[in-house]
């Protein structure tokens, strides 16, 4: 296990695998309340594997800017977003091993209509956490410093760049839905639905120095 035992990460939509195997040998989780927003991360968007593609799932919000923070960014349900996302996940994951038993707990929280983005995804996340049987306390902190001794991954897992130019995972096969070549790196969700209780398994054996 590393020396740290808190990690600071940034709070994302549905997170890609590589996000919960950066996480996994760590007793905390610390995300920071006063940041200011960024479009075009995964805050707003996850990847799923579709029949003919991987499709992005992309939460629109309310006239978000540079200097406004995470935590005060609106979700527009103007946009018929939600029934597009639910139908997406459906569509590629209705047929998986474990999509029955899993999604209501996922449609709990979409079932809620939250006002903000960074409260759906803290919720979201907390589900990710209680399905993968990880039990990682995650806080969200209002400080500008947080301890010298957490590991600092914000910023780093980022869709503009790929995985394998990171230093956090290996790609460990696991069947998926659709397609003969193996999809990585996408939303937790397509493992979850996919492998159900051995999703740890396949998370720590993606680690990239275990």
């Amino acid at each position: 296990m590393s020396q740290a035992n808190s990690i600071i990460t940034d709070l994302f939509y549905l997170p890609p695998i590589e996000y919960f195997v950066a996480i996994i040998d760590f007793e905390e989780i610390q995300v920071d309340q006063k940041e200011r927003y960024q479009k075009q991360t995964f805050r707003n968007r996850a990847q799923v594997l579709l029949a003919n593609k991987v499709d992005i799932l992309s939460v629109p919000v309310i006239g978000s800017n540079k200097k406004q923070l995470y935590w005060d960014v609106k979700i527009d349900y103007g946009q018929k977003w939600k029934n597009v996302h639910l139908r997406g996940i459906q569509s590629a994951y209705g047929k998986a091993p474990f999509f029955e038993y899993l999604y209501p707990y996922f449609d709990e929280v979409f079932d809620k209509n939250l006002t903000f983005l960074f409260e759906m995804n803290l919720e979201l996340l907390t589900v990710c956490l209680k399905l993968l049987k990880m039990k990682i306390r995650l806080n969200v902190e209002s400080k500008t410093e947080f301890a010298t001794e957490s590991v600092d991954i914000r910023g780093i897992i980022h869709p503009r760049q790929g995985f394998s130019q990171r230093d956090i995972m290996t790609p460990c096969f696991y069947p998926q839905m659709f397609g003969l070549d193996f999809v990585p790196n996408i939303s937790i969700i397509d493992l979850l639905f996919c492998m159900g209780p051995d999703s740890k398994e396949v998370l720590l054996q993606s680690k990239k120095n275990r």
